[in-house]
This record gives C-alpha cells, structure tokens and sequence, in this order.
C-alpha cells in the first residue's frame, strides 16, 4: 500500500523539471557560441522582405568561429543564393519556411572548378557550396523555391551578357546554361561529409538538389514535392562516392533518385533504402548522362507508386520507368543489386539500356565509345498496372549487356494490344535518348531482350488483364540464356517465349498451363535445351519455324499432353 501512496510533490518536480530544460532550449537558441539566430542578424521573417544579406552575414559569422548551427526559427525567410561555408549547418525549424526569391538577379551566377556536362544546364542555385567539408541541412521546416513563378522562363540575351560580365574571372571556363537557366534548390560541388536531414523540399525551379563530385553525403527522411516547373527530379547524385539515401519520401514531375555521371568521374559505393517514390517519368534512374559510369548500387526495400499530382508537366501520367538502368555516353555500369520494391502503375517496372550517343561534357572532347552494362541482380520484384508498352533489356549491335539475373518477379500488365499495334521489328536507335518508351509497343508484353549476354530469368509470372497478341518474352540476339519456372499467359494467337538468334539457352522447370504454344523459334537458334517442363497443358510445346534450327534443340524430361 505505501508504493502507491499519492506524493503531492511529484508534478511540482516534474513541472520544474520542464522548465529547466524549456529554459537552456530557449537560452540555447540565442546565446550558445555556435548557435546563430538568424533573426538576431537582422533577417526578416515576413515572407515578402530580402533577407539574402542577413543570412548570409549569419553563415559568414558562424564559419568564422569555426562552425555551427544557423538556426530559421518560425516564419517566412526570402532570400536569393545563400553560400554556405565549412562547417555550417542550416536548421529550418518547425513552421519556418527558406523562401526562394523569384526574381532570376538573386540568384548569381557561379563558376565550379569540376567541369562536367551539367554546366550546360543551370549555373544558379537557392543554396549552393563548392569545395566545403562538414556541411548540412536539417530541421523540420520548409524550403521551397517557388518554381512556377518561373515556369516558361527563357533568358533573353542581354541578361545573359550582364550575369557573364559579372563574374570575377572570365579567364576560367564560363559556363554555358541554355534555355534552362533556372535555379536548382541546392548544389553542392566537390564537397565532403554532407548530411540532409528531415526537411521538407517544395518546388524548386530546376532538379531539387544535384550533389556532384561529392564524397560521403548521407540523405535521410527528407520530403520532397517538386512540381513547379519542368526538369524538377527529386535527387541528382552525380560523380560521387560513399552516398547514402533513406527513409525518404517523393514526388515529382520529372525523375526522382536519379544518379548521373556527367564527368569522367564514376558515382559509387551507393545504398538506397526504405524510400517511397512517385514520378511522371523514372522513379528510380541511373544513365542518362553516363560519362564515368556506375560502380558499386545498391537499392532496397522501396515502394513506387503514382504521383498524387492531378497534371504533369513533362512525362506520363502513370510514369516512364520504375527502375532504369542505362549506359549511353560511354562509362561503365557493374555491380547493381536491386531487391524488395514495390511497383505500381508505371509504363514499365523495368528498363536496362546500353546505347551508344557519345555526349560529352564540352565541345571539342573526344566522342567515347560505347560503354559497359554488367552484372546485375534484379530480385522480389512485384509491380501491377504496368503499361502495355513492355519491359526492355536492350544492348546495341556488337556491344551486349552482360549478365543481367532476374530473379521471383511478379509482373502484372494491363494488356490489351493486338497484332496490328506493335511493330515486329524494333530499330536499334543506338543514339538517341534512353527512355522505356523509345522503341514505342514492343513486340511481347512483358520483357523484350537484344542484344544480351548472359541473361537469367528465374521464377518469374508475367501476366495482363486484357488478352494480349503478343509473346511474354522475346529475345533476339541472347547468347547464354537460362530461364528457371517462368510461368506466363499466352493468348491464344501467340507463344508465351519467342527466340530469335538465340544460342546456349536452357529452359527448365516451366509450368506454363493451358496454352495453344509455349516456345517459337523463328530463326537463327542454337545449342537451345528444353529440359523437365510440365506442358501437359500446351497443345504444341515447342515451334520451330526455321529448318535450320532443328537440329539444335534439345527436349528431354518434359511432361506432355496425354494423345
């Protein structure tokens, strides 16, 4: 009974308790050494008053005393460029707001000493830093860059003279922004120990945030929504190394993770996890620019699903690609690992290219050759409302992507498409924009496959909702095919598996059901084994349309249909 005796003492102490510690937050947000307030510099908070100046004599102040905390709290913060130095850590407090001006002379524009193919696009930023090391950004606050006040924008030529003319040094090398010349949200270039924490991000004018030649940058729980103006992708990591993104929630109009490497310079050693995206183009992206290649990418435990945006920009409604992985400007990609994701509603779960464009990053470089797509294990994979357009795993004559492992992936597609609305033949067009929806309809509804060597489907189910002509999986030019219980639907005017030019390729462990045919070979087929399948369902388990491959296949230990 004594235990459970009232003390009347207890919320006195308890009260007390909170007010100490209410007492050293408030004396700690305007007096600790690296605490600096912005408000105490003079910022305005009002929402409708510059305040570049202020801030920045805030970040200037705490970089001199060696680092610290540049503290918003509540309110609205409008400013222009803010340089952020060595050391410094921006805190957006809860109910701030870092307000992008929109007016393009407050945002100057700015040389980088690391030359890559992106100073074709923007020189300008909201925050921006170069060359700096222990840098962040936190806080639970808002930074929004207001990109519709731009949309349309297009730099007239003579403020492109003044902005060239007021830069310190024309003798380095100007950059050349063309018609996109808005500000990105953040760029931060050849800098270190970068950490980006639970913000929330609203509409920048440009890509949301481009890390470039960067080293150890950790992104976590961040929120972003970028749907104020064309190019808005969620995260651009290019050229760099050691990078860590989690926990992070998306939705935009262009791309959302996106890795680039516009420089010679490889991006890897990169883990991405437990993140939710949404896109009108790519949710999860690698290659469009390819230059130094990828090395070393891991993605994990994420989910994609459709933008909560009634109208896009640019893209599709239901989105381009799910997961991209491309090699088009030289460069190599080795060593990704994709597993557990979630895909919902995109044109294409899965796109994996290598072209052969050749962009360089000035005028005058040496034109690089093709590039390198390997090893890849792609695995636990379940996407529903694909498009009709079809998956695309496609190399370019006399360069193969090689060694690609598809491994438990339930594709579920709409379906839908007759003989007469997609071409047979599909052109390389090995220069042009990597995009799953290049080829235009493929010619099979779940996964088309050139160009590839060593290429392995295991436990696999792909289906649609509407009958649909065409085959589930066509290769053509595959060398070292091994395809383990791939189960699909077939309507009845095709076969679930089309091989052309196909060599050394097994089939195993099948189950395909009732089906009219389950395997054709039109042309050009050799060293093809079809070994213990169960088409005890499949009136004509293996078509071969071309004499000369007759010869080369192998069917034994194959359960058929009773006479």
């Amino acid at each position: 009974m004594h235990g459970s005796v009232c003390n009347p003492c207890r919320p006195s102490i308890f009260l007390a308790t909170v007010l100490v510690f209410l007492v050293a937050d408030i004396q700690a947000e305007n007096s600790h050494p690296g605490f600096y307030n912005v408000l105490q510099f003079g910022a305005y908070h009002d929402g409708k008053t510059l305040a570049t100046k202020e801030i920045q004599t805030a970040i200037d102040s705490c970089a001199r005393a060696g680092g610290g905390v540049v503290y918003f709290p509540p309110g609205t913060f409008l400013t222009g460029t803010l340089y952020l130095k060595d050391h410094v850590h921006l805190h957006i407090a809860a109910g701030a707001t870092l307000l992008g001006s929109t007016v393009l002379e407050n945002y100057p524009l700015n040389q980088c000493e690391f030359v890559s193919y992106s100073d074709n696009y923007v020189a300008r930023a909201l925050i921006w830093g170069e060359g700096l090391t222990d840098i962040g950004i936190s806080g639970k606050g808002v930074i929004d860059g207001q990109g519709r006040k731009f949309l349309g924008f297009r730099p007239k030529p003579d403020e492109w003279k003044r902005a060239v003319a007021s830069l310190p040094d024309t003798t380095r090398y100007v950059p050349q922004p063309r018609y996109m010349d808005r500000p990105y949200l953040i760029r931060f270039i050849s800098c270190s120990n970068i950490k980006i924490k639970d913000v929330s991000l609203r509409n920048a004018p440009m890509w949301m945030q481009h890390y470039l030649d960067c080293d150890f940058v950790t992104i976590e729980n961040i929120n972003v929504y970028n749907h104020g103006n064309e190019n808005n992708d969620m995260i651009d990591i290019d050229c760099c190394r050691n990078v860590i993104i989690h926990g992070c929630f998306g939705d935009t109009d262009d791309d959302g993770i996106t890795l680039k490497s516009t420089a010679p310079t490889p991006t890897e050693n990169v883990v991405i996890s437990d993140c939710i995206v949404s896109s009108f183009c790519n949710a999860i992206k690698m290659g469009t620019e390819s230059l130094g290649g990828f090395r070393n990418i891991t993605i994990s435990n994420c989910i994609i699903r459709p933008s909560s945006e009634p109208e896009q920009l640019y893209g599709k409604r239901q989105g381009l690609a799910g997961i991209a992985l491309e090699i088009v400007d030289g460069g190599h990609l080795d060593g990704v690992t994709i597993s557990n994701i979630s895909i919902t509603g995109t044109t294409a779960p899965i796109f994996i290219r290598l072209g052969d464009r050749g962009r360089v990053p000035r005028p005058g470089a040496i034109r690089p050759n093709p590039g390198v797509l390997r090893n890849i294990s792609i695995q636990n994979i379940v996407a529903t409302g694909a498009g009709n357009t079809g998956c695309a795993i496609v190399g370019v004559p006399g360069s193969f992507i090689e060694n690609v492992s598809l491994a438990n992936i339930r594709f579920n597609f709409v379906g839908g498409v007759d003989s007469t609305e997609f071409t047979a033949i599909v052109p390389e067009k090995g220069d042009k924009y990597p995009e799953s929806t290049m080829f235009g309809i493929l010619p099979s509804f779940g996964f088309y496959c050139r160009h590839v060597k060593g290429l392995t489907f295991r436990d696999m189910k792909l289906s649609w909702e509407y009958p649909d002509h065409r085959p589930a999986i066509l290769c053509d030019d595959v060398q070292q095919l091994d395809m383990n219980a791939v189960n699909t639907k077939s309507d009845s005017s095709s076969a679930s598996i089309v091989f052309r030019n196909v060599k050394d390729a097994i089939l195993s462990g099948c189950n395909p059901g009732a089906q009219k045919t389950f395997l054709i070979l039109e042309k050009n087929c050799n060293q093809v084994s079809v070994l213990a399948n169960d088409f005890s369902q499949v009136n004509s388990p293996i078509v071969i349309m071309d004499s000369s491959s007759v010869q080369a296949v192998i069917a034994e230990y194959n359960r058929m249909m009773e006479p």
